[in-house]
């Protein structure tokens, strides 16, 4: 299915309406992932694993539209007005939260934001009552970031708002992936590397596996893509399921680089590990650290990924962060569009509607009835 035909995979309602909230007995069939599906379109994203190769394609189609948006002088469209998203962020973030809300807003919905610190939540309000109020008001997407892994898809089994999944724990971070794998495709095509989907690309993720929900929704996306994907990271860095992951795991790192199309470097998440876990952290970036070195015996073509946020001179030093290598601004810039796309497919936001129309123009260059700027 291709990008503008996404708007026909759900019945059309008059912008501006509130969402028809069904009964209980009429709620979605739940699947096994935790989302639901209707009439053919998921109302969750909770998972990369429950994306399938199309769908994926649809995502990345759909995030090539809005990246063209971006670059309009008025890169607002109202694919979702009348519509309201709520994020729900019970986790700190600076990315993420800040990429969903510059999303939402691009394509014209309500914002509501909630804040666990200045919660409820601090007067023994439970995670279901605080979810079940925000949806109650009418929300039609949540965002949830959550520490706990599997949050956002218990937060799906209890309200009727579509939930995407803005990172759970150590399990997973669908958005990330999709925005990773965007952008990883775009630079790697510049230079003249990539087949449809990643087909024959190599791709090397390094570094704290065993915490990282990236790794996890990164490893999917890139193997259903087609990528071949090798996992580098001490044995105290790894997971105990690494048998079902579609990867190959090693422990050394310098003879995997001559090979690699990108290297994704992983933020060493001191603060989720005890301290029997590494030795210390001259060993780490002895063994595992990105320098100039190791970036060095890169291919010429090759790229450097980074989550965020970066420990400098642990996992990655300063001159490898900042080179022409270095992707980890595009990866920033692709959280947007990546966003607006995955909002505006579980919204069934009209895809076609991607021109401002008059008031939307108005709107954003601030000039009133009168031709002067109004005051804020």
């Amino acid at each position: 299915m291709s990008a503008p035909d996404l708007a026909q995979s759900a019945p059309d309602r008059p912008l501006g309406a509130s969402a028809r909230r069904p009964s209980a007995p009429d709620r979605p069939t739940t699947v096994p992932d935790g989302g639901s599906d209707v009439g053919g379109r998921p109302r969750h994203l909770l998972s990369v694993a429950a994306l399938s190769r199309g769908r994926l394609e649809e995502l990345l189609a759909l995030t090539e539209v809005f990246v063209e948006v971006a670059g309009r002088d008025i890169p607002r469209v109202p694919a979702l007005r009348g519509r309201t998203v709520a994020l729900c962020f019970f986790e700190d973030s600076t990315r993420t939260r800040l990429s969903f809300e510059l999303a939402a807003k691009r394509l014209s919905a309500d914002v509501v934001s909630f804040a666990a610190a200045s919660s409820s939540l601090n007067k023994g309000e439970s995670l279901r009552d605080t979810v079940e109020t925000i949806d109650a008001m009418g929300v039609d997407l949540m965002v949830v970031r959550h520490r706990a892994s599997g949050v956002p898809a218990q937060v799906s089994r209890w309200v009727r708002a579509g939930v995407v999944n803005a990172g759970d724990g150590w399990h997973e971070h669908p958005t990330q992936a999709l925005l990773d794998c965007f952008t990883v495709r775009r630079a790697l095509a510049a230079r003249g590397r990539v087949q449809p989907g990643l087909e024959g690309l190599r791709i090397g993720i390094v570094g704290d596996v065993e915490h990282s929900r990236v790794a996890r929704s990164d490893v999917a996306a890139f193997a259903t893509l087609g990528a071949e994907v090798v996992v580098v990271s001490p044995p105290t860095l790894r997971p105990s399921s690494v048998g079902r992951w579609p990867a190959r795991f090693t422990s050394a790192l310098d003879p995997e680089l001559p090979e690699l199309d990108a290297l994704y470097v992983l933020r060493l998440q001191r603060e989720r590990m005890g301290s029997h876990v590494l030795p210390g952290l001259r060993e780490y970036r002895a063994c595992y650290g990105v320098d100039a070195r190791r970036a060095a015996m890169l291919p010429p073509h090759a790229v450097v990924l980074h989550p965020g946020p970066m420990n400098r001179g642990v996992e990655i030093d300063a001159e490898v962060a900042d080179s022409p290598r270095s992707l980890v601004l595009e990866q920033v810039a692709s959280g947007v569009p990546a966003r607006m796309a995955v909002l505006s497919w579980l919204a069934g936001g009209e895809h076609h509607r991607l021109t401002p129309s008059p008031v939307d123009a108005e709107a954003e260059s601030g000039l009133g009835a009168g031709g002067g700027r109004s005051g804020v």
